[in-house]
């Protein structure tokens, strides 16, 4: 671990073929959120929960490949049905605390499309080289969650 704190706020902004109310259930459902969060397939998956209300938790742990265990554990502070979801999460690898973080959603109408855009405040612990994948994972991450609707909308499975 690191002994110095990197602090960054970053924002990935995507648009999506669904209206507010659709495209929230993509964060707000556990087995359409699974769709696009699952970006390890391969990893075994040890603890789950999904509590999805204001005070309520996120929270899963996984090995890799590897033997390592990754976690994620998020508490959602404010919830707006096809508005905005704000929550505080941190992560772990190998027992080692990489971030802490407070991250914002929020959904804005435009036409029949959605343009989604995700803040987050991120207190960074791990190695200085892997912040920049780490964004990057936020923003392959949307742009998944973004193909996946427009499969759904074009009526192709």
């Amino acid at each position: 671990m690191t002994m110095t704190v990197e602090h960054r706020t970053f924002v990935v902004e995507r648009e999506l073929a669904a209206s507010p109310k659709h495209a929230f259930r993509f964060f707000s459902e556990p087995a359409l959120k699974e769709r696009w969060t699952s970006c390890h397939p391969d990893w075994a998956v040890l603890e789950e929960e999904f509590d999805f209300r204001v005070g309520g938790v996120e929270a899963k742990r996984w090995r890799t490949d590897e033997g390592q265990e990754q976690t994620f554990l998020a508490r959602y502070l404010d919830i707006v049905p096809a508005r905005r979801i704000i929550y505080a999460f941190e992560m772990s690898f190998a027992g080692e605390r990489l971030s802490a973080s407070l991250a914002t959603v929020e959904f804005f109408a435009e036409a029949a499309r959605t343009r989604v855009v995700f803040t987050e405040q991120i207190a960074w612990l791990g190695k200085a080289d892997s912040l920049q994948l780490r964004i990057a994972g936020t923003g392959e991450g949307l742009n998944l969650l973004s193909d996946i609707i427009a499969v759904d909308a074009a009526g192709v499975h």
